[in-house]
């Protein structure tokens, strides 16, 4: 974080987002100075709280996609939500501190994957020892009279001891070189793995009963036959969650979500206005009193510990066409001192949209028809003709932003995606020009009948 400056980050967004500079201005000072906050004095740190930020904007303009590609820029933790997911206390729906539970969960996942990325390396040595032993001595199935406590509890009984024979080494010695050779990924073999906890759900979440029980029963084994590549990455799983102290990874995770977590926070507009009565819309006002102690710093027991929110980054979301800002309540307002207009996008954004990005929409149909040995290439004609007919369709019907040139694109190709796959088709070479495009897209440009607006 201490190399990306503001221009950079912006940089950075240019390469998936097209146009709204002033959004993408507003969340890199945010990300930025949450950087200059970690370099002031302790004292002084604890006084600086994020500046929120509300976007305002039709759908499909990008709000989202800056938010997710900002997280992932710094591989901070991130979570989307939707308001409209969350009633008041009291009535059925989710519970608006479900939303810190579910940034730690992704922060875990996160960190985790960090640590198993440290101890890989050592895990593949172990893994590939085990499975020397398992090729050269199969374990034995347990005898169906025992009784002993160890099978009855599921536990791992005691692995005999291999005599390291000067036969028995010379036998490991070669299967390790098979192994590495590959010549032995197909082999079957018996493989003891964890039977997982049994689990419950509760609230649209599961609940693992053994962390329930404190794992004070020990965990079932069976054995499974599987392929030595299967084998192989089993044992690898096993073996990084042996050498990851999880401990740290839930200490860390929680540090790194309060410190650096980002919450999005989509269709903030459906719950403002003021709504008396009963119905559907009974909670509005009340599921922004319940988000307000989560915006502004509170702490939130999961069970992984308590979680503050105090520095967390929050940006809310919406298109606000029939409510407005000043529907929300003053204090969820005040929380979000930094507001962003996000614009429509223009017939010269789409054209940027389709050339511009990584892995744009254009490089992305290539790719996939590819597949099919179907080679297209796009004109300027043709881009220019997509973008027109995108733009003219959010205008004559509802604006939904960029994600009108995915509807373009499927009624374009539709033909050439259904015909192609055949196994006896040759390689087929086929550009796409402006005659093209608007032969295809006629019906998205017929002349709106005005008659269905008169009264």
């Amino acid at each position: 974080m201490a190399e990306l400056t503001p221009r950079q980050i912006v940089r950075e967004l240019d390469r998936y987002i097209v146009g709204q500079d002033e959004a993408k201005k507003s969340v890199a000072i945010a990300l930025r100075n949450r950087y200059r906050r970690s370099m002031v004095d302790e004292k002084m740190r604890e006084e600086i709280s994020p500046k929120n930020i509300l976007m305002i904007g039709p759908t499909g303009v990008g709000k989202t996609e800056i938010a997710r590609r900002l997280a992932k820029l710094v591989a901070a933790p991130f979570v989307k939500v939707e308001a409209t997911k969350f009633t008041e206390v009291g009535y059925v729906g989710r519970d608006v501190e479900s939303i810190v539970r579910d940034l730690v969960e992704n922060a875990i996942r996160m960190v985790k994957e960090e640590h198993i990325k440290r101890v890989e390396p050592r895990a593949k040595v172990i893994a590939e020892d085990r499975l020397v032993t398992l090729l050269v001595n199969p374990p034995k199935k347990p005898s169906s009279n025992s009784l002993s406590l160890d099978y009855l509890l599921g536990r791992k009984p005691a692995e005999p001891k291999v005599d390291e024979t000067p036969e028995v080494c010379g036998k490991r010695g070669e299967v390790r070189a098979q192994l590495m050779r590959g010549e032995l990924e197909e082999q079957e073999l018996e493989i003891e793995v964890e039977e997982a906890a049994p689990t419950l759900e509760v609230g649209g979440s599961a609940i693992s009963l053994g962390d329930m029980m404190g794992n004070m029963m020990p965990k079932k084994t069976r054995l499974r036959r599987v392929k030595v590549k299967e084998a192989r990455r089993l044992l690898e799983d096993e073996e990084c969650d042996k050498l990851i102290d999880m401990d740290n990874v839930h200490e860390e995770a929680i540090q790194r979500a309060e410190q650096h977590g980002i919450v999005f926070i989509d269709e903030i507009d459906k719950i403002a206005g003021h709504r008396a009565g009963s119905g559907p819309d009974v909670s509005r006002e009340g599921v922004q009193r319940d988000i307000l102690p989560i915006v502004e710093g509170s702490t939130v027991n999961t069970k992984y510990g308590p979680v503050k929110t105090d520095y967390m980054l929050f940006i809310a979301a919406g298109a606000f066409h029939v409510a407005k800002v000043s529907d929300l309540i003053p204090e969820l307002q005040g929380r979000f001192p930094v507001h962003v207009q996000l614009k429509s996008l223009t017939c010269e954004d789409f054209q940027r949209i389709l050339t511009q990005p990584d892995n744009a929409l254009t490089l992305q149909y290539k790719a996939l028809l590819a597949v099919d040995r179907v080679h297209l290439s796009f004109e300027d004609s043709a881009i220019e003709a997509i973008a027109e007919a995108a733009f003219v369709a959010n205008e004559t019907a509802e604006d939904i932003g960029a994600r009108r040139l995915h509807a373009v694109f499927e009624q374009l190709l539709e033909d050439i995606s259904f015909n192609a796959g055949d196994a006896d088709m040759p390689p087929v070479e086929l550009s796409i020009n402006g005659d093209y495009v608007r032969a295809h897209l006629s019906g998205e440009n017929k002349p709106v009948d005005m008659k269905k607006y008169i009264l």
